[in-house]
């Protein structure tokens, strides 16, 4: 397969590629020259990238959901309602892509002369196709492994092979790209838009923790496959898996030993840099917004609400917050008003603030740009793949594994993150657990809480082995936020705040607001305060940027309990079911054993590959 020439200047930002036609170009002209063969490792770059990941199937979870309507494939994907009909493919193609253009890198870089910067450029192909298939993986699972180019397989028909094979595959690719990337500060005018050493190793940890996770795993050895044999579980070979631990640990150890990254003082700057296209010292990994033709939506479909008539431009959040999201934060946690943006933007540039249920993503917010940028729905803004406190938690985590508790050095790792988002309050960050169990779950909250709506949540809960089980007490929670009982007892019904106009790098990160509970308004208290100027909303009401609404009647609901003796509220139903359906539905299609992985697309996957038939998922 000939593989695409692309023109390019300095990496930045504001690069632009050009693909001439595969005629013109082939792989023996491209690897002339390092020029030459630069430009094809920085295609390979941009080829691998689909706003896929972080909207259909970075949806359906505990901090983000679907505003979309119930009948929306996106919506369908993210509520785990999926079939060979209903579910990712252009994911699962870029992926593809990526691996074909790093194969053909591999094969003609290793032909060239081995000096320092065709060295790089050999890491950077190994680098980019790890990291290719481990989007694969996390979401597929067992898929097709090609690591040559197309053009030297001798078949076009690619079966399954088992995701163990392939994550080890992936481990020693980064390996190999470690020892051939530069670190940081040997890189002249380093961006993180290209791999260095540190990040290769931070890719090598997040590679290493999913092939040493639980996965939904079945019988290859025959087709079709035996539903029967549908398990979540983590390999079988339990000193790969203490190996696994260790690599992560030490790649981990190599990066913060460096010092060079580190976590910025504020966890809001990191995403006010973001979106201005500044690199900071915590961002270790980008990808770039790489030609005209390239159109990744950050910040339009995933993040705060902009009226069309606004000064920014339309911003249509296709994927909202889910409301819980918000009580997770403790008081005084920085990320949380970071994380979720509480209002929204109308027609007349006033900030509108937003009930429980219409909370946005807002790590990506167009009105901290200085511009609109290219376009409404091209904002420029960057995707942030690797952070160092993904380093750090990392870090911890593969110790925790390792050693069967957390030592120090875990404990420590996990102690920075949170003192970093109480602002350096030591006194706020709790008691850090020291068992295993404990740790872990520690683990798996504080994940939530740094990462939320990076994409990285539903394919986490998989290797954790607990996406099942979280969704279904996450929707219990739901229901009691809507009733304002168990933990959400006596939370704010109603807040009254001044609308106030936005600008351009606008300061705000949180509007002020002054919370009522039910009891404490009236109608004439309503009336008392509009007079004074003040704007009163009802934190259950349906007004705002996505299509929630969390109002509901005491006759709607019982006290019930669980299985294992947890009580809940329990949605009785009546003629008022509109008024909580969106969550009624949400997580509808999630089933054990099933939604910890995706079915592969019937017609462009299956049909086009005859190597997959009779290879589906069993649970589909």
């Amino acid at each position: 397969m000939a593989a695409a020439l692309l023109s390019l200047g300095a990496v930045s930002c504001e690069d632009f590629l050009e693909i001439p036609s595969e005629t013109k170009f082939d792989s023996s002209t491209i690897f002339e020259t390092t020029g030459r063969a630069e430009m094809a490792v920085l295609a390979a770059y941009h080829a691998g990238f689909n706003r896929e990941m972080w909207y259909q199937l970075g949806m359906g979870t505990d901090e983000v959901i679907s505003t979309e309507s119930d009948t929306n494939s996106k919506n369908q994907i993210g509520n785990y309602l999926m079939s060979g009909g209903v579910t990712g493919s252009s994911l699962y193609t870029a992926s593809y892509t990526a691996i074909e253009y790093a194969n053909v890198c591999i094969r003609g870089i290793e032909a060239m002369a081995q000096t320092p910067e065709n060295q790089r450029l050999l890491g950077e192909a190994y680098a980019i196709r790890a990291a290719a298939f481990l989007n694969l993986v996390r979401y597929w699972g067992d898929v097709p492994y090609p690591t040559v180019p197309v053009s030297e397989m001798g078949t076009f028909l690619s079966s399954r092979v088992s995701r163990d094979t392939i994550l080890d595959g992936c481990v020693a690719d980064l390996q190999k790209a470690a020892g051939l990337i530069p670190w940081k500060s040997e890189i002249s005018g380093f961006t993180p838009e290209r791999y260095c050493k540190e990040s290769v190793y931070g890719i090598l940890a997040r590679v290493a923790l999913y092939a040493a996770g639980y996965s939904l795993r079945w019988n290859l050895d025959t087709a079709p496959y035996d539903a029967g044999t549908l398990r979540i579980a983590k390999r079988d070979d339990a000193a790969r898996v203490k190996e696994l631990n260790k690599i992560a640990a030490d790649a981990c150890a190599e990066v913060i030993a460096r010092h060079s990254f580190e976590l910025s003082n504020s966890y809001e700057q990191i995403f006010r840099d973001l979106v201005l296209g500044k690199y900071n010292k915590e961002s270790m990994l980008e990808q770039g917004q790489y030609g005209a033709n390239v159109n990744m939506e950050t910040g339009y479909t995933n993040g705060m609400f902009c009226h069309t008539s606004s000064k920014f431009g339309k911003a249509a959040p296709a994927m909202m917050i889910n409301p819980t999201l918000y009580f997770d934060y403790e008081e005084g946690d920085t990320r949380r008003d970071v994380t979720i943006c509480q209002y929204s933007i109308d027609n007349k540039d006033m900030m509108q603030m937003l009930p429980y249920g219409s909370y946005t993503i807002g790590k990506f917010r167009v009105v901290w740009k200085s511009e609109i940028g290219t376009k409404p729905n091209k904002r420029d803004i960057n995707w942030p793949w690797l952070r160092y406190s993904h380093i750090l938690l990392m870090y911890a985590e593969a110790l925790n594994d390792y050693h069967g508790a957390p030592n120090a050095d875990a404990m420590d790792a996990l102690k920075e993150i949170r003192l970093r988002a109480f602002g350096g309050d030591q006194s706020k960050i709790g008691v850090i657990p020291s068992d295993y169990e404990g740790f872990r779950n520690a683990l798996i909250e504080e994940n939530k809480l740094e990462f939320a709506g990076e994409s990285w949540r539903r394919t986490e809960l998989c290797r954790w082995g607990i996406l099942y089980e979280t969704l279904t007490k996450n929707k219990k929670e739901l229901i009691d936020l809507a009733a304002c009982t168990g933990r959400f007892t006596g939370i704010d019904r109603y807040r009254t705040y001044v609308p106030k106009e936005a600008q351009f790098e606008e300061p705000t990160v949180a509007m002020s607001f002054t919370g009522y509970k039910e009891e404490q308004m009236t109608v004439a208290r309503i009336k008392e305060l509009t007079a004074t100027g003040v704007t009163v909303i009802d934190m259950h009401d349906n007004k705002g940027a996505s299509n929630s609404n969390l109002k509901y009647t005491v006759a709607n609901f019982k006290d019930s309990k669980d299985a294992d003796g947890n009580a809940y509220r329990e949605y009785l139903g009546s003629e008022d079911y509109t008024k909580v359906a969106w969550y009624a539905s949400l997580f509808r299609g999630l089933v054990k054993n099933k939604s910890e992985i995706c079915p592969l697309s019937q017609t462009a996957v299956i049909d086009v590959n005859a190597g997959l038939r009779d290879q589906q998922c069993p649970a589909y």
